[in-house]
């Protein structure tokens, strides 16, 4: 019998495809209630500039990388970093004052402090940051949440002069405004903000060719007690 009679003879054989393992579900997370879905996390990382410095590091490079992680495993994520503010030699973990500047409902049910007392009555400007508002002799100032950001981010940075163009790039996205952010857009949230502050409107000083600056006198005082402020990153 010939080579080729032999391999005419033999049966045909088709490979048979390996079957792909089914892929299981993922699990659902518990604590997203029924009717509800999840559209993403909180991670809250506590360390302070002088840990970071300590580990070789700094904040800022913390959350890049983190950011980079985030696009690396899902491209299409999205993502949003803030910095939690403190005053300085506040008592408490790391973790537990950014929790609560970001106003983690679980870490603000658990945490009582005298910053969810009534202010004390007084005459005077009060600027609380722990509660997010301004009180001026005793009565709530109607400041929009852009006034009150853009008072936060002076009096966080006390006796600086800041640039129109930092208050911009810190305080404005480009969604925020129907039209771009400019020089002209902070002059004028700066001229409501006076207004709404009346006879306290010098606290808001203007520095000529520079930019603004908080200026605190006798009759102003500012309000966090344990309870930090948030600011954008």
């Amino acid at each position: 019998m010939s080579l080729a009679h032999i391999h005419s003879s033999r049966p045909n054989f088709t490979p048979l495809a390996l079957a792909e393992p089914p892929v299981a579900p993922a699990p659902r997370i518990r604590a997203v209630p029924s009717g509800t879905e999840a559209r993403g996390f909180v991670l809250y990382v506590g360390i302070d500039e002088a840990k970071a410095a300590a580990a070789g590091t700094n904040l800022n490079r913390i959350v890049e990388a983190l950011k980079a992680l985030a696009a690396e495993l899902a491209p299409t994520a999205e993502t949003y970093a803030a910095v939690a503010l403190a005053p300085q030699g506040a008592g408490g973990r790391d973790v537990d004052v950014v929790r609560l500047a970001l106003q983690d409902p679980a870490a603000l049910a658990a945490h009582r402090t005298e910053a969810d007392e009534p202010v004390s009555e007084r005459s005077g400007v009060v600027v609380d940051l722990s509660r997010k508002r301004v009180v001026l002799d005793n009565e709530t100032a109607a400041l929009t949440y852009k006034e009150f950001e853009l008072l936060q981010y002076l009096v966080l940075r006390e006796g600086r002069t800041i640039e129109r163009a930092e208050i911009i790039s810190a305080l404005w996205n480009a969604a925020d405004e129907d039209e771009a952010p400019n020089e002209r857009t902070i002059d004028v949230h700066v001229r409501r903000l006076r207004a709404k502050l009346g006879r306290y409107e010098d606290i808001v000083r203007t520095v000529r060719g520079a930019g603004y600056r908080f200026d605190r006198h006798a009759d102003v005082s500012i309000q966090q007690a344990q309870t930090p402020s948030s600011d954008r990153f």
